[in-house]
C-alpha cells in the first residue's frame, strides 16, 4: 500500500476510473492536467487518457512492439473524459456524451448487442446514446454506467447477479437497474464478479458474487439485487473501489479506510484473515486519528484503488484528477457566449454550441432541476426544469447569430434521436427542444416538424411514457407546447391550400410529412383532456381547415382530403366538424349520380306523418325501413297539410317527438329532480322504446336536425365511448353529486363513520337496496376505501342500472345514422349539435339580419326590432320557432344564423298577418306604420305559429 506513488495502476479486474465520486453536473475542465491510466489484470492492453482528451492503447492489440502506445485512432476525434478497463474489455466517454466499447465480447460487455466474441475496434453503445452519463466502470467482463441523474446501467456477464437485474442472465445490451431508482447514484465500481454503488447521501449498496465477503453483508451469499451495506449505514461514504473480490469504502469524518473481502496473494501485511465477511477499518497511515495533514504536512486522503489484490490509498497536497464528464450547458457559459460573442472568441463558441446541441446525451444533460430533484426522474417526472429552458432561449434569441447557430445544430440532431428509449431520462430532448424552437421562421418550423416526426417513431409504450411526462408539465408550458404545434400546423396547411389554389398540387396530395404536427397536436389533446382541460380547446382548431373545406366543395371533392384530416378532430371546431359530417352524409345519401333517379326523387326518403299520430307514425316508418334507407335525406311531409319540406317540417317533426317523448304520460323516461331524461333502471327486456328514441336521434343526427330531448352530459360522453365522471352525476342528480364529493372532501374519520355507510345503494324508482360489490351491505365506507365507493355508484349509475336501455339506444342511434364522422364531436359538442343552443343573443340575431325591399332603417324595420326586444323571453322562443320552426338554435351557432325580412308587397298590408318560409328562414312582414298594429299582429302570429305551408 502506498501513499503518493505516481505509477501505473495494475487491477485484476477493478474499475478502471478513479474511485472518487463527482456531482452531477460538476465542472473539472480546469482539474485535466495529469495524465490518466488503467488497464487490465496482467497489463497485456493498457489505456492512456491525455489531458488534451487523446486516447492511446498499448498491448496485444497494438503494434507487435508492446512498450509502444500508438493512439487510438478510431476515436481520435472524439474528446475523451473516461476511461475504464475490464479483463478483456475497455470503455471510453466522450466529452460529447457517447459510449464506446471494444475488446472481448463473450458475455455481451460491450453493450452493443452483437454476439461477436472479438470487436477490436471502438464501437458506439447505441442503447445509451441519448442518456447524460456521469461515470463509466468495468468488472471481470461486465459494465455499468451512471448518469447524472444517478440512473445505472449494466450489461455483460451476469452469473453472480452483478448486474443486479434480479436473475442471473447475461445482457448484450444496457439494462436499467430499477432497484436502484431514486437511489440517488453517483457512482459505481466493479469488481471481478461484483458491483458496489454510492449513492449521494454516502449510502452503499453491493450486488453479485459475495462468497469471499466482498459485499460486505456478513455473509458468503450472492446477491441478485442491490443491497445497502448496513453496517455503513449513517457513516456517509465518500468513496468506493472494488478489486477483485474486495471492496474499499472511504469514511471521511472518520478518515478512515474500511475493508471486506479477500486477498489472493495473502494478507499483504494485514494480519487479518483473507475473508472479511463485514467493513472494519484497515491499517494505512490515514487511519490514526489523525488527518493525513497532521502525518504528512499539506497532504489530503483524495483517491482509493482497489486492484486485483491491492489497496491503494494516495494521499497528495492538490485534489487535480483525470475524471471528467460530459459538456453539458451552464449558466456562465451563456454569459460568456453573450459577452464574448465577437469575430474573435466566434470559433470557439461555435465550437461549444455545436458539442452540446449536436449531441442527444449531453441536452438531456443540461436543464437539470436544481436541489438534486432531477434525481428522482421517472415516467412522471423528467428532471428537466423547463423554465432554465425558457430563461435560455430568451437570452439566446437577442443574439441572432447565437439562435441560428443552436438552431442549425439542433437540425441536425433531431433525425438522429433514439428511436427506443432505455430510460425516462432519454425523453428529456422531446420536451427541451420544442422550447427552443419558439421562432417564426422556417428553419424553426422545419425542425419542429422533423421532431415531430421523431415522436412517431417511438413505439407505444415509449409513446405513453411520453405522454405522461407532457400531462405533469405546468400549464403554462404545456400551453405553450400546443401552441408551437398548432402554428407549425396552421403553416403547412396554409402551404399547402395555397399550392392547390394556385394549381401547382391537387387535393390528394396532402403528404405525411405535412400531417405529423396535426397528429402531434392530437396527442396532447388526447393528454389535456385526460388532465382536466387545463388548456382551452380553441387553442387546438387550425382555421386553415376552413379553406381546405371550402376547396373541397369548390373542386366538388367530397372525400379526399378531408378524411385524412378528420383523425386529428381537435384541429376541427363545431362549425367545420358539421360541414365535414354533412359532407359525409352527401357522399352516403348520393351513391350515384344518375340524373334520373335525382329527379325521381329516389335519394330522398319521403316520410309522411299524422300530426294526432306523430309517434305512432314514426315508429311505423322505422319498424318497416330497410337499412339503406337511413342513407337517404329526410323529406317529412304532415297529412292533410299543404307545404314542401326544405327542412322545416323535418326540424318540426323532431321537435314535436322530442317534446311528446319527455311528456310523463309516455312513461319513457325516468324524470329526475334535475329535469333531465335518463333511462330507467328496469327497463322491460323486450321492450324496443329505446331502440326506436336511439334511431329516431341518429336520424335526427344524420339529416342535420335537432332531436332537442334533455339528456344530460353523460350520455353524449357513453355514445362517444368515454367514461361519466363525479361533475356528471351532480348534473343529472346534484344531491346525489354534492354528497359523493363531500365524502371525497371529508378529513375527520369519525364523520364518515357517523354517516354508516356501506357499500349498497338504493333503487330510487323501486326503492330496491342493491350492493355495488359482493357483500356490500357488510362492508362500511371509510377513509380508505371511499375512493373505491364513489367509482362503483358512478358505474352502477351510469352504467350497470341501464345497461339494457342505453344498449337498445345506442345500437338504434347507429342506425338511424349510418354516418361516422359524428365521432369527431366532442360529447358537448355533440350535446348542442342535436340539442341546439338555449342561450340566445337577440342583438346578434339582429345583426345577422339581412333585407329584401326594405332596408335596415326604415320605419317598419325599426319598429319591429322595437317591438321584438321588448317582448317576454319565452315570446321571443316562440318567434324563433315561428321562424325557422324551433325554438332553438342550431348547433353552428347563433353567429352564424340568418335570416331575411322581406316585404310581401300586399295590396292591403293592415289586413296581412307576418309569415315565415321556416326552410330559408325568410320573415315576410307588411309594411305598418304603427308599433301597436305590428306588436298585436307579430303576436298573434307567434301564438299560432301561422308559417302556413312554407316547410
Amino acid at each position: 500500500m502506498a501513499a503518493g506513488r505516481r505509477r501505473r495502476r495494475r487491477r485484476r479486474r477493478g474499475s478502471g476510473t478513479s474511485g472518487r465520486p463527482r456531482g452531477p453536473g460538476e465542472d473539472t475542465q480546469s482539474q485535466r492536467n495529469e495524465k490518466m491510466e488503467c488497464s487490465n489484470h496482467d497489463a497485456a492492453h493498457a489505456l492512456v487518457l491525455s489531458p488534451d482528451g487523446k486516447l492511446y492503447e498499448h498491448g496485444a492489440t497494438a503494434s507487435a512492439d508492446c512498450s509502444q502506445t500508438r493512439l487510438v485512432k478510431e476515436l481520435e476525434n472524439q474528446n475523451i473524459v473516461q476511461i475504464a478497463c475490464g479483463d478483456q474489455h475497455a470503455m471510453a466517454l466522450s466529452r460529447g456524451g457517447k459510449l464506446f466499447t471494444w475488446g472481448q465480447n463473450g458475455h455481451g460487455q460491450l453493450g452493443v448487442g452483437s454476439q461477436t466474441t472479438l470487436i477490436p475496434q471502438p464501437q458506439l453503445v447505441e442503447r445509451l446514446k441519448g442518456i447524460s452519463l456521469a461515470h463509466i466502470a468495468a468488472g471481470g467482463a461486465h459494465s455499468v454506467a451512471v448518469s447524472l441523474s444517478g440512473a445505472v446501467y449494466s450489461w455483460g456477464k451476469n452469473d453472480f447477479g452483478q448486474l443486479g437485474l434480479g436473475d442471473t442472465e447475461d445482457r448484450n445490451c444496457p439494462s436499467y437497474v430499477g432497484a436502484l431508482e431514486h437511489w440517488k447514484t453517483v457512482f459505481i465500481s466493479c469488481g471481478a464478479d461484483h458491483t458496489a454503488a454510492l449513492s449521494k447521501e454516502g449510502l452503499v449498496c453491493t450486488f453479485g458474487a459475495g462468497g469471499a465477503g466482498q459485499l460486505g453483508h456478513n455473509s458468503t451469499r450472492n446477491e441478485l439485487t442491490p443491497r445497502v451495506v448496513a453496517e455503513l449505514w449513517g457513516a456517509r461514504v465518500s468513496q468506493v473501489a472494488c478489486g477483485s473480490q474486495h471492496t474499499l469504502v472511504y469514511v471521511p469524518s472518520l478518515d478512515k479506510v474500511y475493508s471486506f473481502g479477500s486477498y489472493e496473494e495473502g494478507h499483504l501485511r494485514d494480519e487479518r484473515k483473507p475473508n472479511q465477511l463485514i467493513p472494519l477499518p484497515i491499517n494505512s497511515p490515514v487511519n490514526t486519528g489523525k488527518s493525513c495533514q497532521e502525518n504528512n504536512t499539506s497532504q489530503e486522503v483524495i483517491e482509493i484503488i482497489a486492484g486485483g489484490n491491492q489497496r491503494i490509498v494516495l494521499c497528495r497536497s492538490n485534489k487535480n484528477s483525470c475524471l471528467n464528464g460530459i459538456a453539458t450547458l451552464k449558466d456562465k457559459d451563456v454569459d460568456t457566449w453573450i459577452s464574448n460573442s465577437s469575430s474573435q472568441h466566434w470559433i470557439s463558441i461555435k465550437k461549444n454550441i455545436g458539442l452540446i446541441f449536436s449531441s442527444e446525451a449531453c441536452i438531456n444533460g443540461s436543464f437539470l432541476e436544481k436541489r438534486d430533484k432531477h434525481f428522482k426522474t421517472s415516467k412522471e417526472f423528467s428532471g428537466v426544469d423547463i423554465s432554465e429552458v425558457q430563461c435560455f432561449y430568451e437570452k439566446i434569441i437577442k443574439k441572432p447569430e447565437l439562435f441560428q447557430e443552436v438552431q442549425k445544430e439542433i437540425e441536425k440532431l433531431v433525425p438522429s434521436l433514439s428511436s427506443s428509449p432505455i430510460s425516462p431520462e432519454n425523453f428529456r430532448v422531446y420536451l427541451i427542444l420544442p422550447f427552443l424552437l419558439q421562432g417564426n421562421d422556417e428553419s424553426s418550423y422545419r425542425s419542429l416538424r422533423l421532431l415531430a416526426q421523431a415522436i412517431m417513431k417511438l413505439q407505444p409504450k415509449d409513446l405513453q411514457t411520453l405522454e405522461c411526462l407532457w400531462s405533469n408539465l405546468e400549464t403554462s408550458f404545456f400551453n405553450k407546447l400546443v401552441v408551437l404545434y398548432q402554428s407549425v400546423s396552421q403553416k403547412s396547411l396554409l402551404q399547402f391550400a395555397e399550392e392547390v389554389r394556385g394549381f401547382q398540387r391537387n387535393l390528394f396530395e396532402l403528404h405525411p410529412h405535412e400531417t405529423v404536427t396535426l397528429q402531434i397536436l392530437q396527442i396532447l389533446y388526447q393528454v389535456n383532456s385526460r388532465t382536466g382541460f387545463r388548456v382551452q380547446e380553441n387553442n387546438f382548431y387550425v382555421p386553415e381547415v376552413k379553406v381546405i373545406i371550402g376547396l373541397c366543395w369548390a373542386f366538388n371533392v367530397k372525400e379526399m382530403p378531408l378524411w385524412k384530416l378528420t383523425k386529428y378532430p381537435c384541429i376541427f371546431d363545431i362549425q367545420d366538424k358539421i360541414a365535414i359530417h354533412n359532407t359525409e352524409r352527401n357522399t352516403l345519401s348520393s351513391p350515384c349520380s344518375d340524373i334520373y333517379l335525382i329527379v325521381m326523387g329516389q335519394e330522398h326518403w319521403v316520410f309522411p306523418v299524422r300530426r294526432q299520430y306523430l309517434l305512432q307514425d314514426i315508429w311505423t316508418h322505422l319498424n318497416d325501413a330497410p337499412t339503406e334507407q337511413f342513407k337517404k335525406i329526410l323529406k317529412v311531409s304532415f297529412v292533410g297539410e299543404a307545404g314542401v319540406d326544405e327542412r322545416g317540417l323535418s326540424q318540426e317533426l323532431f321537435s314535436v317527438a322530442a317534446r311528446t317523448l319527455c311528456q310523463p304520460s309516455t312513461g319513457a323516461f325516468r324524470h329526475v329532480a334535475s329535469g333531465l331524461a335518463w333511462f330507467p333502471s328496469q327497463a322491460p327486456s323486450s321492450e324496443h322504446t329505446f331502440f326506436r328514441i336511439g334511431t329516431l336521434c341518429g336520424m335526427a343526427l344524420y339529416n342535420g336536425l335537432m332531436a332537442p330531448i334533455p339528456f344530460p352530459r353523460a350520455l353524449y360522453k357513453k355514445l362517444l365511448g368515454l367514461a361519466p365522471t363525479l361533475e356528471d352525476l351532480e348534473e343529472l342528480l346534484p344531491a346525489a353529486g354534492r354528497n359523493l364529493q363531500g365524502i371525497l372532501d371529508e378529513e375527520c374519520d369519525h364523520i364518515l363513520e357517523s354517516l354508516d355507510m356501506d357499500f349498497t345503494i338504493m333503487e330510487e324508482d323501486s326503492m330496491v337496496t342493491v350492493e355495488l360489490k359482493k357483500n356490500g351491505a357488510n362492508i362500511p365506507v371509510t377513509k380508505y376505501n371511499r375512493k373505491e365507493f364513489v367509482d362503483l355508484y358512478l358505474n352502477y349509475v351510469f352504467n350497470e342500472s341501464i345497461r339494457k336501455p342505453f344498449k337498445d339506444f345506442m345500437q338504434g342511434f347507429s342506425r338511424g345514422c349510418p354516418a361516422r364522422k359524428w365521432k369527431m364531436f366532442l360529447p358537448a359538442e355533440l350535446q348542442i349539435v342535436l340539442q341546439g343552443h338555449t342561450k340566445f343573443d337577440w342583438h346578434l340575431l339582429e345583426e345577422n339580419v339581412t333585407y329584401s325591399q326594405y332596408k335596415r332603417l326604415d320605419r317598419t324595420i325599426r319598429n319591429f326590432w322595437i317591438v321584438f326586444h321588448r317582448l317576454p323571453e319565452e315570446r321571443k322562443k316562440m318567434f324563433l320557432a315561428f321562424l325557422s320552426g324551433s325554438d332553438r338554435i342550431p348547433g353552428y351557432g347563433l353567429e352564424y344564423f340568418k335570416f331575411c325580412i322581406a316585404d310581401p308587397k300586399a295590396e292591403n298590408p293592415d289586413e296581412l298577418y307576418p309569415f315565415a318560409n321556416t326552410c330559408s328562414h325568410i320573415l315576410f312582414l307588411p309594411r305598418y306604420s304603427s308599433k301597436r298594429i305590428l306588436k298585436k299582429k307579430l303576436l298573434y302570429a307567434t301564438e299560432h305559429n301561422e308559417s302556413f305551408g312554407f316547410g
